[in-house]
């Protein structure tokens, strides 16, 4: 693992994966990374992919060996998941889950939602749970059994 001083962090890091990493947005999320979807956003061929990541200064993260050679990206081997945070971790990537600041299903930046806000049923009540709302695209999120699960996730790395 890197040392501390050289790890990637959050708010230093925007990241741009391909269709080829896509399972990996859900955890860089979750970990309050700024990490943008290819197929989120319809791009799919590799030079509009280059074109994004410069244009927002992104990393690109892509299986894609001369994908990442041209976009000085970062090369995923794995196909699995888990081992594909591995190698993140093993690049010095801070993946520890920090409080909910980004949608895993859009990327948008998450709003606490205030106790005399209304939630949609599938959300507990915001008196119990702290719960918190993507202004993007409605959804909401709060720490519940999948947040425990990515927690044991990155906890195994």
């Amino acid at each position: 693992m890197a040392a501390d001083s050289s790890r990637r962090t959050p708010g230093e890091t925007p990241l741009l994966l391909d269709a080829m990493v896509g399972k990996l947005a859900t955890y860089l999320r979750m970990c309050g990374f700024d990490a943008a979807y290819a197929l989120d956003r319809g791009i799919e061929a590799d030079d509009a992919l280059l074109d994004l990541a410069r244009e927002e200064d992104r990393l690109l993260v892509t299986r894609d060996a001369e994908l990442a050679s041209r976009a000085d990206g970062l090369l995923i081997y794995s196909r699995d998941v888990t081992d594909q945070l591995r190698e993140l971790a093993d690049a010095g990537f801070a993946l520890e889950l920090s409080e909910p600041a980004r949608c895993a299903e859009c990327n948008g930046e998450l709003v606490a939602v205030e106790s005399d806000d209304s939630t949609p049923e599938y959300a507990p009540d915001v008196g119990e749970t702290r719960v918190w709302r993507c202004p993007d695209c409605g959804q909401h999120f709060w720490k519940g059994s999948h947040w425990e699960s990515v927690a044991a996730t990155l906890a195994g790395l």
